[in-house]
């Protein structure tokens, strides 16, 4: 199967892959020997190890706006 990369580095994953993976919204994403791996994140397990780190929602915003005014990528 191919995948074709626009001009702005987004790239539609063919149905038949996302109908294998089941329903995803969230990937992680990585390079292992010149290849693009994504594996897919499913967000109850995000979320059940942010509880086990003890944080919060807002203290992920508050990491989020940080980095973002670090990396001069802030929202306008």
């Amino acid at each position: 199967m191919f995948a074709k990369m626009t001009a702005k580095n987004r790239l539609t994953l063919p149905k038949a892959i996302t109908d294998a993976i089941g329903p995803t919204q969230y990937f992680d994403v990585k390079t292992k020997n010149g290849q693009i791996v994504l594996s897919p994140v499913r967000i109850h397990a995000v979320r059940a190890k942010l509880a086990e780190m003890n944080l919060t929602e807002a203290d992920i915003e508050s990491a989020v706006t940080s980095a973002r005014r670090r990396s001069g990528k802030a929202r306008k």
